[in-house]
């Protein structure tokens, strides 16, 4: 338990740490809460469809999950700099679960998705997870990115709240089109004004000598502002928070506890949705830890950070909360800002409830478009859009992955995406594999590197045959092996010399192969050396009782001694 969960906070050396650290972390959790304000608010209204009966208003929903997902993160994480809360990668996840199970069914999912990411933190899986291939993160991120941006465009141009668009990606396109003529300009034009806001803020911002105000919240200000100023929101029809979920969109009090319904069958019907909140949510964490660390010069503990999102995803459904993660944007702009240790998150928290607590009835007079702006714009940084312009230069197998997990997070859902790009990515890799270990036959002319092993000049007895296995000997080269030696259409030999020096590892099904030929060759009267295996194929062999079938004393250290043997038996 101490090896797997160790929080950062409680590891601060409180000698080094100084009044003036705190005051620069203390400000950067100031900076990162207005960050996280209008994303949090945006978030929440496009993963919640309106209509829906949740516990809390729409908006409160976003605000409090970055709130007690924010600061349990950063209390009990395995990275300093780490912000967690609600982020654009659950968008597509939360509108299918709510879809298929209700509200409901999305805060009993995420309760079980908490307690997969502490049962993997504390049994170590936290530095697998960073295994998972590039490209089915980048696809399913980059699918993410376009099923959002299509999502947020009827709210960017303004079509009634009541036109509610399909699910499927295909049929959405065609309504789009047809819907066209129903859009407001003036909602258009607050949302293009966002746009350019938020567009040209960074450019300009050190003008008005505001380089820590972030382009959002300026947006969001300045687009309610306008609406308010031309009483758009009751003359025009221009759709703002409080037009769709009421004047108390933000409650100026905590929020009450919420217990879902649990059964054994509603347990089963979420676990899929449950397994993929938790493994998008891990890997959308140990991505943004990896971000922070080179941004931070530091080194993040990834078990103890899937404890702590697991604990934040544990408790926030329990006060109406939506799936909590690692934000990258958040965490890049937190230590940009200065912060090096967790009390920036801490106070990041703590703004955002002083926030709801002073200025909840402002949050009425945000317009849908500009919420709509702000997450496109989410959208267009979370895209790996390079790496679709970059598909002709990379091999064809990663490409395939890419496109793959794009195609089907965008025309389907991200579960299905995650499975087939596991899978194609499990494929490939053994296809890989297979292709790297190479299998060949050594004559007295070959040469290698170290003396021992070195074939050049040494004579081959007749009668003895001598192959070299270079790679890891995997399933995917077994096959390869078993084709090289015994499909030549030759009678077999009388030795068989294996060269393993350069064979790391091997697994079952490789030893499997190895028993198969040993068999034949025991069978026609023959006899197999092993020549430099190393210590896991031999204790891999020595666990499997091959050694006594192979016999110990054809087990060879280096190929002078394997030709000495070869030479006694064919005595």
């Amino acid at each position: 338990m101490r090896r797997k969960f160790r929080p950062r906070l409680f590891t601060l050396p409180r000698s080094t740490y100084s009044q003036g650290q705190l005051v620069t972390d203390s400000l950067a959790g100031v900076t990162v809460a207005l960050i996280a304000l209008p994303l949090a608010l945006a978030l929440a209204v496009a993963s919640i469809p309106a209509g829906i009966a949740t516990p809390l208003p729409v908006p409160a929903i976003g605000i409090f999950t970055a709130i007690i997902g924010g600061f349990l993160v950063s209390f009990f994480g395995g990275s300093r700099v780490q912000i967690s809360g609600p982020t654009a990668a659950f968008v597509t996840v939360i509108l299918l679960i709510i879809d298929k199970h209700g509200y409901d069914g999305l805060l009993l999912a995420t309760i079980m998705a908490g307690a997969m990411l502490v049962l993997m933190g504390l049994s170590g899986l936290g530095t697998l997870i960073k295994f998972i291939p590039y490209p089915v993160t980048s696809g399913f991120t980059t699918g993410i990115a376009i099923a959002i941006i299509v999502g947020q465009v009827p709210g960017f141009i303004g079509l009634p709240a009541e036109a509610t668009p399909p699910r499927e990606f295909f049929e959405k396109l065609p309504w789009l089109f047809a819907h066209l003529p129903g859009l407001n300009w003036r909602t258009l034009l607050v949302a293009a004004i966002s746009a350019t806001l938020i567009f040209l803020w960074p450019r300009y911002a050190a003008r008005f000598r505001a380089e820590r105000l972030p382009a959002p919240i300026v947006a969001i200000v300045v687009a309610a502002g306008l609406v308010v100023l031309l009483n758009w929101q009751e003359s025009a029809g221009v759709a703002t928070i409080g037009s769709l979920f009421g004047p108390d969109a933000l409650p100026r009090e905590l929020p009450p506890l919420t217990w879902p319904e649990i059964s054994l069958s509603r347990i089963g019907e979420l676990m899929g949705p449950a397994i993929t909140i938790a493994l998008l949510g891990a890997i959308e964490s140990l991505l943004s830890a990896v971000v922070a660390d080179g941004l931070a010069n530091d080194r993040h503990d990834s078990n103890t950070e899937l404890v702590a999102q697991g604990l934040a995803n544990l408790v926030c459904p329990f006060f109406g909360g939506i799936p909590v993660t690692g934000a990258i944007a958040r965490t890049s702009a937190n230590v940009k800002a200065g912060a090096r240790t967790p009390i920036a998150g801490l106070v990041h928290a703590l703004t955002l409830l002083l926030i709801v607590l002073f200025l909840a009835p402002f949050a009425q007079y945000v317009p849908i478009g500009a919420i709509a702006a702000v997450l496109i714009f989410v959208a267009l940084r979370m895209g790996n859009w390079r790496e679709l312009a970059r598909l002709r230069k990379m091999p064809r197998s990663d490409a395939l992955v890419l496109l793959t997990t794009c195609s089907l997070t965008v025309v389907f859902d991200l579960v299905v995406a995650v499975e087939v790009g596991i899978l194609l990515a499990g494929v490939l890799f053994i296809k890989r594999m297979a292709e790297t270990t190479e299998i060949s036959r050594v004559t007295a002319h070959d040469e290698l590197e170290t003396p021992e092993q070195v074939a050049h000049g040494k004579p081959i007895p007749e009668g003895v045959v001598v192959y070299r296995i270079f790679g890891p000997f995997f399933f995917g080269a077994a096959e390869k092996m078993e084709t090289a030696l015994l499909s030549s259409g030759a009678p077999p030999p009388r030795i068989l010399i294996l060269r393993m020096q350069l064979v790391p590892a091997m697994d079952a099904t490789a030893l499997n192969a190895l028993e198969s030929i040993v068999e034949r060759m025991q069978a026609s009267g023959g006899q197999v050396v092993l020549s430099g295996p190393h210590r896991q194929p031999l204790e891999m062999m020595r666990r499997a009782g091959f050694l006594e079938k192979l016999g110990r004393a054809n087990i060879r250290p280096h190929f002078d001694a394997a030709l000495t043997r070869a030479n006694e038996l064919l005595r």
